[in-house]
């Protein structure tokens, strides 16, 4: 039997769960500069709750209020989530 494009967009989307997770661990727990430690926090962010937009896209079953719940606060995080990121970017020139 031969993977359908379902279940590698589910596999795709649980790799990027173990990736995001695996950003906020580093940032909270081996990170000491505080930007840094944000921007992992917020990359993490971003992907944890893309991989579940993704999961809940591909779901065959019909949606729960949870699912519908998160269908509305995940695009909400992650614009917040990339708006962060790219307001603590490195500067462009601070002598200008």
């Amino acid at each position: 039997m031969s993977p359908s494009v379902d279940q590698f967009v589910v596999a795709v989307a649980w790799g990027a769960t173990g990736i995001g997770i695996g950003l906020w661990l580093w940032s909270w727990f081996r990170e000491t500069n505080p930007i840094q430690r944000m921007r992992f926090s917020d990359c993490g962010l971003v992907l944890v709750a893309s991989a579940i937009l993704l999961r809940i896209v591909a779901q065959e079953k019909p949606m729960t209020v949870l699912d519908w719940a998160m269908a509305f606060l995940a695009p909400l995080f992650i614009a917040a989530g990339l708006w962060r990121l790219t307001r603590t970017a490195c500067p462009k020139d601070p002598g200008k």
